[in-house]
């Protein structure tokens, strides 16, 4: 399955993130997600293991387990980068042993000290504080992104943990309009607003974090992850279902693409089946009824400053 964006290419509705697989392991995850059937990877500069993902789609490729054209690579410029986005684009591809992207994210709306390009680093100021970089727009940078297009380095631009006043404010300064806003969302964060927002002027929805973190989050940030929602047990054992894939499924129906990660191959492939059953319209509309609108993925745990209040 897949949705049609609005540059004319197809996005298929399930990936796998990468966000935080680390060394020798990520070969073998990809590997394998691609013999289950996954064609989607959700990269970024700033999981720093864009030349390993690289390496194990080189392989991929080199022997014939899958073809370029039948995959869908997307990575994302780091904050730091918003005033160098050609070179970090050319670093990520390099890194990924790419000749283009097939989508290319702001990842967050925010420009940042730079570090150097080909480093992540979220440089603090004597405070401890996030070194916001308040001299590069968010216009400029799109319009960096529209460059890339034009190119032949990106076929589409997005964007990344943008609200709805900043979704609104790139489709009006847009030459190039965004194909995605990837931002979290799961039954406990919804954001139903955004998401039909986006979906009314055109904007394809990448749930990042689409099972709330689960206990990863849990860990990191204390959050409460969804997969132990009472109802949704209740739900996922009437479709004979695990909960993640009652959620997934749930995600699909909103007719948003979801990246779920895992670092385990049991997991990859049970989320990869999700596509052999439906759940009932009044069962969506019970799962409405657990939003907390609890944001689980929380970075200014990192930045001394929240971005979001």
């Amino acid at each position: 399955m897949a949705i049609l964006l609005n540059s004319g290419f197809k996005i298929p509705i399930i990936g796998l993130g990468v966000w935080r697989m680390e060394g020798k392991s990520i070969r073998d995850l990809l590997i394998n997600a691609i013999k289950i059937g996954y064609r989607h990877f959700d990269c970024a500069a700033d999981y720093q293991n864009e030349a390993e993902v690289g390496e194990a789609l080189s392989e991929a490729l080199r022997t014939g387990l899958v073809k370029r054209e039948d995959l869908f690579i997307t990575t994302k410029l780091w904050n730091s980068d918003h005033g160098h986005v050609l070179e970090a684009c050319k670093d990520s591809l390099k890194k990924l042993q790419l000749e283009y992207l097939d989508l290319y994210l702001v990842h967050f709306p925010v420009a940042t000290k730079h570090t150097g390009v080909g480093t992540t680093a979220s440089a603090l100021d004597d405070n401890g504080v996030l070194d916001i970089d308040t001299t590069i727009s968010l216009e400029t940078t799109w319009h960096s992104m529209e460059d890339l297009v034009s190119m032949g380095l990106v076929r589409s631009i997005g964007i990344s943990n943008y609200d709805i006043f900043l979704t609104r404010d790139c489709l009006a300064y847009s030459k190039v309009k965004p194909a995605v806003n990837q931002f979290e969302t799961h039954p406990y964060f919804q954001r139903d607003s955004l998401v039909k927002f986006c979906q009314k002027h055109g904007i394809c929805v990448t749930a990042h974090t689409p099972l709330g973190g689960a206990a990863a989050n849990s860990e990191w940030f204390g959050s409460v992850s969804c997969l132990d929602d009472p109802l949704l047990k209740g739900l996922a054992e009437k479709y004979k279902k695990t909960v993640a894939q009652l959620v997934l499924q749930w995600g699909i129906q909103r007719n948003t693409v979801v990246i779920p990660k895992s670092s385990k191959l049991e997991r990859l492939l049970e989320n990869y089946e999700v596509f052999d059953f439906q759940i009932f319209a009044e069962d969506m509309e019970k799962i409405k009824e657990v939003d907390r609108k609890c944001r689980t993925n929380q970075p200014a745990k990192f930045w001394g400053i929240d971005l979001y209040s």
